[in-house]
């Protein structure tokens, strides 16, 4: 899931971050499911870099043997039909249920499930790869390591991982979007150096850095890893 649109409102001084989030993020989220769904419809068709980075990545989990992806925080499941698409045998999923129910509604052939990236439900070392597009937006910085240690948990060594997020400092409270519902919900801006050292921290070699919307208002990134043997 990520923040492309909505209100977002000076937090007035540090975000709660307790377990809350969690249920918070799935609330709003099953709340604007069905027009999320219908703003990132045709979202990669005019995100050419986008599509170049999810196209090295799917090159990345053919030339270390395929196998399973997991698409973690895959909303939709937009980006889950397009790694399909470029020959990846992906699956999905997300927090919100109502979101999965969209995701199976839009891509009845594909695997979509409920679940959370702080505790996934998979088994170790048993996905090829994997990506989080986007997704870590809302996780606070505290929950991150323990994030990014269940996605070194299952991903194989030398499997490649790839996230997308937000550049920025800070977090701010998001209480409205995607078609004016109300939400509430915690937007984390992010440097990539510091997720580069959460990541080796976590046990991963980051391998390159795509930097996106460097002149606009919402700049983003995209970093490239690999689980250490």
């Amino acid at each position: 899931m990520d923040d492309v649109d909505g209100r977002l409102d000076n937090a007035g001084g540090r975000p709660d971050n307790s377990d809350g989030w969690l249920a918070d993020t799935r609330r709003s989220y099953d709340t604007v499911a069905a027009s999320y769904a219908e703003q990132l419809r045709e979202a990669l068709a005019g995100a050419p870099y986008l599509r170049a980075a999810l196209g090295l990545f799917a090159g990345a989990v053919a030339a270390a043997g395929g196998g399973p992806v997991a698409d973690v925080g895959c909303g939709p499941g937009h980006v889950t039909a397009y790694l399909r698409e470029s020959g990846v045998d992906a699956f999905g999923i997300d927090l919100s249920p109502g979101m999965i129910d969209v995701a199976r509604r839009d891509h009845p052939g594909l695997r979509f499930e409920v679940g959370s990236m702080t505790a996934l439900d998979l088994a170790d070392a048993s996905v090829a790869g994997l990506l989080a597009f986007w997704s870590l937006v809302h996780v606070p910085d505290e929950q991150i390591p323990v994030v990014f240690g269940q996605f070194r948990r299952v991903v194989r060594p030398g499997g490649p991982l790839l996230l997308g997020f937000h550049v920025g400092d800070g977090a701010k409270l998001k209480t409205e979007g995607y078609g004016g519902h109300p939400m509430h919900v915690y937007v984390h801006r992010r440097r990539p150096e510091q997720v580069t050292d959460r990541l080796r921290e976590a046990g991963f070699t980051v391998e390159a850095q795509l930097s996106l919307g460097l002149d606009g208002s919402l700049p983003g990134a995209v970093l490239f890893a690999r689980g250490n043997p």
